[in-house]
């Protein structure tokens, strides 16, 4: 059997195949992609209107008021990533960066913590519970969750 993985795809025998949670989704052709990148941008449409844009919204008020001064510039640049990944979180990526500034990340996430961090996470914590209510609502209330953990330490963090 010849088979390559690329991404979450799985191409075996020159056919693409979605891997999906360990399981090999067998497709007919070029269908299966689409249908997953249908998917995703349908998630995201709903999750812009289960308080996705509320907190891009939040993210993006914070980085322009961080940005007015020099200190705040890095603050600012990093909620700028955070403001596009609240607008399109499904089919993102986020992971932790090893680098050899870990202390200089750790103090900017305490300095964040008490400029911004604890009223966006606050944001985050309500639209999870408001969204966990409903049986429909729990996988973009989980996102919220993921989100808020995000909030409380976003320095040393990568998206792709």
């Amino acid at each position: 059997m010849d088979f390559r993985k690329a991404g979450k795809f799985l191409i075996l025998q020159n056919r693409y195949h979605a891997f999906v949670h360990g399981v090999v989704i067998k497709s007919t052709g070029n269908f299966l992609i689409f249908n997953l990148i249908f998917m995703k941008t349908v998630g995201n449409i709903i999750w812009l209107l289960c308080g996705g844009f509320a907190v891009a919204l939040e993210y993006l008020v914070s980085s322009v008021a961080m940005m007015i001064t020099i200190i705040g510039i890095p603050f600012g640049l990093q909620t700028l990533k955070l403001s596009v990944l609240a607008l399109w979180p499904f089919g993102s990526e986020v992971s932790s960066v090893q680098e050899s500034n870990g202390c200089l990340n750790l103090l900017m996430n305490v300095i964040w913590f008490f400029v911004g961090g604890i009223w966006i996470a606050l944001t985050h914590l309500c639209f999870g519970i408001l969204l966990c209510i409903t049986i429909v609502g729990i996988p973009f209330g989980r996102q919220h969750f993921k989100m808020m953990a995000l909030a409380f330490s976003p320095f040393g963090k990568e998206i792709k």
